[in-house]
């Protein structure tokens, strides 16, 4: 038919997004990391493995952030440092990989740490507006 090429972009929130995003409400002045609240609903989609893109990607991570989010979604467990050597560890870079850009949350609420405010995640999507009396 007339719409069969036309394809449907699904919004994903990856924990590579998750790492980036901060409370931003007034008075605030310890908005990062946001907690994921147990209880996310998850999926896992495949992407084409880079570990070029990984080192890339490293030196702009909260690492700590990170493997904070992966415990709360009761991921893999991963190392509380990186060192050299994890660079050319195989199944660290194949984990790490998985963690940060294959499980999307779909569903689900991060929480300030600072204010406990709450903002919902639906669809893949993180809904960070504040209310007028927040900004």
């Amino acid at each position: 038919g007339i719409f069969s090429s036309v394809r449907v972009r699904v919004f994903v929130m990856k924990l590579l997004t998750h790492n980036m995003l901060a409370s931003t409400v007034r008075g605030v002045s310890q908005g990062y990391p946001l907690g994921i609240a147990p209880g996310a609903v998850t999926e896992v989609h495949a992407c084409d493995f880079s570990k070029e893109f990984l080192v890339h990607v490293f030196p702009k991570l909260e690492w700590s952030a990170f493997v904070s989010a992966c415990a709360s979604l009761s991921l893999p467990t991963m190392p509380a440092e990186v060192t050299p050597a994890s660079w050319e560890d195989e199944s660290f870079l194949r984990q790490m990989h998985h963690n940060l850009l294959e499980v999307h949350v779909q569903e689900g609420t991060l929480i300030c740490p600072e204010s406990g405010r709450q903002f919902p995640v639906s669809k893949g999507i993180p809904n960070m507006l504040l209310n007028e009396d927040e900004i």
